[in-house]
């Protein structure tokens, strides 16, 4: 049997399993390495901060998707490709053979950009790690709100993710003495949405640093570049998508920035048996954001040029789509959309938002597999 291998349980993997469990593929054994053992539906993150969701609403469980899909889970995860042996190692010892590749693991955190951070900060990635962190601070949060302390949060990276996440923690934590910082090196937020998002920040009270950059995180305080210094009992980092280091050092061709390189069939161009999408790789000639969206709309895609590939017939062209609906929660049940040039928000895109994000997650219901 000709050995599938899906390194990551990645938004376009989820989508792959749903496809074999609907149609399973003959004499192809798949397999799943996922360092855990769901997926965060990363939409909706900012709901379940903000108190909107349950964490069981937005998580698909990988284990019972690939029981429907005739595959093996193994939770562990991937850190080098023998191409020599044609096997992914795994960080658990394992060697794991494979015909075919398909990697989406998605980004990393690099918080070694700012001096301080991997010690003194949370980052927003992996989510798993951030999930577990939310539950500590919140904690901490309501001790200190109890003993009649305030609290400090500071958030290191003011684009569209980071805001909304900023914007649902407020949410969280509207009836506590809580006080919220931005601090960007950019000297602007982030596209059409950019002056929606500015006056709902300062009409919450949000004090923003734009065109600052941190310099370094200490306990109890960030540097800025200009010397200025930000008190802070937790800091949050959402500074972008990083790659990890293994795609490379294992013969990938990748991207300056480390992501793996992908041509219009979502197949490594150096590796002609891999096949990369979402966050970790970089479509050369149609680059687009590191944005869930896109990894969403990669899996139809993905899945049908793996079954192609297994079964020896010739891929299909997928040029992903130049724009994308953006819905950015403000933490209530009030969202900013945007597409293009064009924005508008209200109580009714934040319903539109939570109809899209519960759709989403219905498909992969096992009942309606």
């Amino acid at each position: 049997m000709k050995k599938l291998l899906l390194l990551g349980g990645g938004h376009a993997h989820v989508h792959v399993l749903k496809s074999l469990a609907e149609s399973p593929h003959a004499d192809v054994a798949v397999t799943l390495i996922s360092p855990h053992a769901r997926q965060v539906y990363s939409g909706m993150l900012p709901g379940w901060v903000g108190g909107h969701y349950t964490i069981d609403q937005c998580v698909i469980p990988l284990a019972p998707l690939c029981r429907a899909a005739g595959a093996t889970f193994l939770e562990t995860a991937g850190n080098f490709i023998d191409f020599a042996r044609r096997e992914v190692q795994c960080v658990n010892g394992a060697a794991i053979p494979f015909d075919v590749l398909s990697i989406d693991t998605g980004p990393i955190a690099n918080t070694a950009v700012i001096p301080g951070a991997g010690g003194h900060a949370v980052p927003v990635r992996p989510i798993e790690a951030f999930i577990e962190a939310f539950v500590i601070i919140k904690r901490d949060v309501i001790a200190r709100h109890q003993a009649g302390k305030p609290t400090s949060m500071v958030f290191v990276g003011a684009g569209a993710a980071g805001i909304e996440l900023a914007l649902s923690m407020q949410q969280a934590f509207r009836d506590h003495q809580v006080t919220f910082t931005l601090i960007s090196a950019a000297n602007t937020l982030p596209g059409s949405v950019g002056p929606r998002l500015a006056r709902i920040l300062a009409q919450r009270g949000f004090r923003l640093f734009n065109g600052k950059a941190a310099e370094r995180i200490e306990v109890g305080r960030v540097h800025l570049q200009t010397g200025e210094v930000i008190a802070a009992d937790h800091v949050i980092v959402s500074t972008g998508a990083s790659a990890a280091a293994w795609p490379r050092a294992s013969g990938l061709h990748t991207d300056e920035a480390g992501f793996i390189l992908v041509n219009e069939y979502l197949q490594s161009v150096s590796h002609p048996g891999v096949f990369a999408a979402g966050d970790c790789a970089t479509m050369l000639g149609h680059a687009r954001p590191k944005s869930g969206v896109y990894a969403v709309r990669a899996g139809p895609p993905l899945a049908g040029n793996l079954r192609r590939c297994l079964a020896g017939e010739a891929l299909k062209i997928y040029v992903p789509q130049e724009r994308s609906l953006y819905l950015i929660s403000t933490g209530d049940r009030y969202a900013i959309g945007s597409w293009g040039n064009f924005a508008w928000e209200g109580k009714w895109v934040w319903r539109w938002k939570d109809r899209i994000d519960r759709g989403f997650m219905a498909k992969y219901s096992l009942p309606e597999l």
